[in-house]
């Protein structure tokens, strides 16, 4: 039995010998015992090579690579599942606090001068229903978003934390760690990684959540200015893929802004206060002359993307010289401004009746011609001379004269203010002060009465 045994497996084994002689022959192909595949394209034949390679051509012009442009659709429900119930009820309490909190910041503590708001609150709050929102800006500091947004916006509407906006943060900045990932997330803030280009998943979110109507502010120029505001770069071409690939063309409204570099300069860890910030809010961007034109059905994706982003880049750049200017002229406007405060408060000093004081009197004008002819000679004195006991009493005395007296115990300046505050005090105020020892002026008039009236009075 074992020599049958034995006789069979050589028979199998002769069998299995013929058989890959015959294979090579017919097909050239080395046929290995151990790996019975046929994988290995050098041993292919000529036509088999062939439909290999159309087939390999067939695969690359139709698959989207990561170098070629294609129009990319995202469902609705594309990000169902991450935004969760959690989240959106963290998200209806982040977003109104810190957002009214930043308002009363930039609006209480610094000073915002806006022009055209009036276009993004209609673009905010009266576009038609399931329209989507753009709204793109210059990026100066690491708080753009959101000092600047939560100053353009009313109290009302940022307490409606469902329609306002989203926007993009570079994953290493902000979602390095569970918990910052967890706060950004709750103050809607979508993920992006840089470098993975513009079918990542962080630009599918956004495209998700304009195709549902929703608000989405973007810096089209990728990342914070490297020269402090002073210029506008060039747009990236992600703009362009949430403009185009948008189910419905979305409203594309720029603004621009000045002064965010002194609120939180580079290096700082926290906002400044006392500063001014100007904003100018332009006209929405119009799209149609690119995308029904006949160059655009032959145009690439890719070119249409720099299209669209090149549009609203240049409009940026536009609104950056805009503003610029109405910033220079808001700073000379409130110089001016402080230079007629000066002014005014000169004119009620001049229009002050300073006799009953003795300011106006014979004996002031004596006392100021005896203070510049003392200085005089004390010029032309030794220090030693000028020293003397003498000297300084007749320069800096004068007998008689309530004006002379009264100037023992308080500074001229001081006497001018109180009677500046004596007149609009009787001209506008009616108020009634319980304790008047908290004046200092008025401490200064019961001192000379104290020294001179009360002592005449008892002597009497």
């Amino acid at each position: 039995m074992a020599v049958q045994r034995l006789d069979r497996g050589d028979l199998w084994k002769n069998k299995a010998r013929v058989l890959q002689l015959q294979l090579r022959q017919r097909f050239r192909v080395a046929v290995d015992r151990h790996r019975p595949s046929v994988l290995a394209d050098r041993y292919f034949s000529s036509s088999v090579q062939r439909w290999l390679r159309r087939f390999r051509d067939f695969r690359r012009d139709s698959l989207p690579s990561s170098s070629s442009f294609y129009c990319k659709k995202v469902s609705k429900d594309f990000d169902v599942e991450v935004d969760s119930a959690i989240f959106r009820m963290l998200q209806a309490v982040a977003v109104p606090l810190i957002g009214n909190v930043c308002h009363v910041f930039m609006n209480g503590l610094n000073r915002v001068q806006v022009y055209g708001l009036e276009k993004l609150h209609d673009a905010l709050l009266n576009r038609p229903k399931n329209k989507p929102l753009i709204t793109v800006s210059n990026h100066v500091a690491s708080v753009d978003d959101p000092l600047v947004i939560a100053s353009l916006l009313p109290p009302r509407v940022l307490l409606d934390a469902q329609n306002l906006r989203w926007t993009l943060c570079a994953s290493d900045r902000c979602f390095s760690n569970p918990v910052t990932s967890a706060f950004f997330r709750s103050v809607k803030v979508l993920p992006v990684s840089r470098g993975d280009g513009i079918y990542q998943m962080g630009m599918d979110m956004a495209i998700s959540k304009l195709n549902t109507g929703g608000w989405v502010h973007i810096f089209p120029e990728g990342s914070r200015s490297r020269d402090g505001g002073k210029t506008v770069r060039s747009s990236k071409r992600g703009v362009g893929r949430l403009v185009l690939d948008a189910d419905s063309t979305p409203i594309v409204l720029p603004f621009v802004h000045t002064g965010m570099q002194d609120v939180m300069p580079i290096g700082a860890n926290f906002p400044r206060i006392g500063k001014t910030v100007t904003v100018l809010i332009g006209d929405p961007i119009i799209f149609d002359d690119l995308l029904n034109s006949e160059e655009a059905t032959e145009a690439s994706r890719g070119k249409l993307y720099d299209a669209v982003a090149s549009r609203i880049g240049h409009q940026l750049q536009n609104l950056k010289v805009k503003v610029d200017k109405l910033a220079l002229e808001q700073s000379i406007r409130l110089e001016n401004h402080n230079k007629d405060g000066a002014e005014r408060a000169a004119n009620i000093l001049h229009q002050v009746d300073l006799d009953p004081f003795g300011l106006g009197s014979y004996e002031y004008i004596r006392y100021e011609s005896l203070v510049e002819e003392t200085r005089m000679k004390l010029n032309d004195m030794s220090p030693e001379e000028a020293t003397a006991d003498g000297y300084t009493r007749m320069g800096y005395s004068c007998e008689g004269g309530i004006g002379s007296r009264i100037r023992s115990y308080m500074d001229p300046t001081e006497l001018m203010g109180f009677a500046a505050r004596g007149l609009l005090m009787n001209c506008g105020s009616k108020e009634k002060y319980s304790d008047t020892s908290d004046i200092r002026p008025l401490k200064t008039w019961k001192q000379y009465l104290e020294a001179n009236m009360l002592k005449q009075w008892n002597t009497c």
